[in-house]
């Protein structure tokens, strides 16, 4: 099943928790378990958040990756499907 998950960053860090959020951001990418498939991310132009499309078959996954995330960012999980077929006659 696809998720996107819209992360949005707090107005209120320091710039120590800045840092960690980075460290963290960067742990992520470097260790995403082999259930969990990254598509793509993308962050908005204001850097104000970012949103990442993954798969999995194990949604609970996804609570153990953004866990680490929760006193940074303010995280939504959307489950998503592809649209197809829109435009065709």
């Amino acid at each position: 099943m696809l998720y996107m998950l819209i992360n949005r960053t707090r107005s209120d860090l320091t710039p120590e928790q800045y840092a960690k959020l980075g460290q963290l951001a960067q742990g992520f990418y470097d260790s995403i378990p082999e259930a969990v498939r990254l598509h793509g991310d993308w962050a908005a132009n204001d850097r104000s958040r970012t949103f990442a499309l993954l798969e999995t078959e194990d949604p609970a996954l996804l609570d153990d990756l953004q866990a680490p995330f929760r006193a940074f960012v303010d995280i939504e999980v959307v489950p998503v499907t592809a649209v197809t077929g829109w435009g065709k006659r």
